[in-house]
């Protein structure tokens, strides 16, 4: 994989459904959504301007789990509601081990001398929900949760400085990524006929009545109001160490020895919201809580003052 210096325009349709000679979300998504895949290991080679990276994992798993992220009937892995004309699916993806090694290239803005960036991982997983339209199978909203457990991390600082320069040379191309998706989003949904008797009996899940209230309750306690991304580490253990006086000739010699710092962080979370309007109602957050009330009026009256001058202008 390369970064690009200008993103790409989106892919368009679901090639799935276009090779089935479909245009919308049928049986030949379903099946493929159904298949329980094992790899053994994988590599994946990342290369930028600045660096270039390797991912590296073994013995992983994906398959399809209900909304409460356990592996049951297929037919309860989707909901379905014809009323909307649209379909939320969930996607877990688990793994043994996992390595990530980080270094900068010839040719790019870093120092001469710089150390390769290491991490190493146990067993971790990743939960995916996506919300689709059924009528042309794209994307309106996802939600991406890394999970990790105990994590040790040993960091020296000329590591750190490489990590902050790495992330610094991919924001901007992050940024030009988001403002494309911001331009993109999804217009408002338009209602598609219900489907046949067979695609809702395949898609109901059991013990729900075939009916429209009772699929549109179950559809809003697992919808995805907008597209959110989470990491979610039971405990981290950083250290960081002072690692001068490898590049240093002489230090040991004149008693110069580097310090080091302890880091322990428990039950550490991120939460990114990257389409996220300032005013709007935050409820659906995953750690949602009152002291956010607050926020949200102190956003809104920055966002009407904002809207004030604007008119003025």
């Amino acid at each position: 994989m390369r970064t690009c210096e200008e993103p790409r325009p989106p892919n368009g349709q679901s090639p799935i459904a276009l090779a089935a000679s479909q245009s919308e979300y049928g049986f030949a998504e379903k099946v493929v959504e159904g298949m329980f895949i094992v790899v053994n290991s994988i590599t994946i080679k990342i290369h930028s301007k600045a660096f270039h990276a390797s991912f590296e994992l073994w013995q992983l798993q994906g398959y399809s789990v209900n909304p409460n992220w356990q592996q049951s009937d297929l037919r309860l892995t989707r909901i379905t509601d014809p009323q909307r004309g649209e379909v939320l699916t969930f996607k877990e993806l688990t793994w043994q081990t996992l390595r990530i090694e980080a270094d900068a290239t010839d040719n790019g803005d870093q120092d001469p001398v710089t150390t390769p960036l290491r991490l190493i991982t146990n067993q971790g997983r990743i939960q995916i929900s996506l919300k689709r339209r059924t009528k042309d199978c794209n994307v309106m909203a996802s939600k991406l949760m890394f999970l990790l457990d105990d994590l040790l991390w040993v960091l020296t600082d000329s590591q750190l400085k490489a990590m902050m320069k790495y992330a610094e040379s991919l924001s901007e191309a992050m940024e030009k990524s988001a403002q494309q998706r911001k331009s993109l989003v999804p217009e408002s949904v338009q209602i598609t006929p219900p489907a046949s008797s067979t695609q809702q009996s395949w898609s109901q899940p059991f013990g729900v009545s075939p009916n429209a209230s009772s699929i549109g309750q179950y559809f809003d306690k697992h919808d995805m109001k907008e597209s959110s991304y989470h990491l979610l580490i039971s405990r981290l253990d950083l250290h960081i160490c002072d690692d001068s006086h490898t590049r240093e000739s002489g230090a040991l010699k004149h008693g110069m020895l580097g310090g080091a710092m302890q880091l322990t962080f428990r039950r550490m979370a991120f939460d990114y919201y990257p389409f996220h309007r300032a005013g709007d109602a935050c409820k659906h957050w995953v750690r949602y809580s009152e002291a956010m009330e607050t926020r949200g009026q102190w956003a809104k009256k920055l966002v009407s003052e904002f809207q004030s001058k604007i008119e003025k202008l």
